[in-house]
């Protein structure tokens, strides 16, 4: 008898243990949440032949020919300028810039363009947004058609992972659309 009592008191405690667990639930799925700072712009103070406003978060740097680099240190990203002189070759220089573009297609989901023309300040261009793992998100061109040609791309310092770094491109897709529509050519 006292065999079977204690066959039913071990019984009856591993039944109550086994009923105090608490359920698993699988984590619920979850979006990284990046905050970037509010863009605020100022006007480039360069020796070049153009002008723009650029986010006061990107550290300028200037190279040879007026060709600039906009770094982005918390975002690991840079948006970089070159700078031609128009010299009857302006039909080489957008194939050449659409080329480039167009090297990214391996990668790329999609590459979209976008014309952009502002005729008050003879500033005509075009945006590509490319989507997909390719090394630069966003190139583009603006050119006044007689004289001067800027070419622009991004790239960050990481291996492309397109999800991954898709809230720091849409950022700074945002700075250039904003880089294109300030553009002014100095006199």
């Amino acid at each position: 008898m006292k065999h079977s009592r204690l066959i039913f008191v071990s019984i009856s405690l591993s039944l109550l243990m086994m009923g105090c667990k608490e359920d698993v639930l699988p984590k619920p799925k979850a979006m990284l949440r990046l905050d970037y700072p509010a863009a605020e712009y100022v006007e480039t103070d360069v020796d070049c032949a153009y002008t723009f406003d650029r986010n006061i978060s990107s550290n300028i740097t200037e190279n040879k020919e007026c060709s600039l680099v906009l770094d982005y240190p918390q975002m690991k990203g840079a948006i970089f300028l070159t700078y031609k002189k128009v010299d009857g070759n302006i039909r080489e220089l957008m194939i050449d810039a659409e080329k480039l573009t167009y090297e990214h297609v391996v990668k790329a989901d999609q590459i979209a363009p976008v014309e952009y023309k502002h005729p008050e300040e003879k500033v005509y261009g075009k945006f590509f947004e490319v989507t997909g793992n390719a090394a630069s998100q966003s190139q583009f061109y603006v050119t006044d058609s007689t004289d001067h040609f800027v070419t622009g791309s991004l790239y960050f310092y990481a291996k492309p992972n397109y999800d991954s770094i898709l809230p720091a491109a849409m950022y700074l897709q945002n700075d250039i659309r904003n880089i294109m529509e300030s553009l002014k050519w100095k006199k």
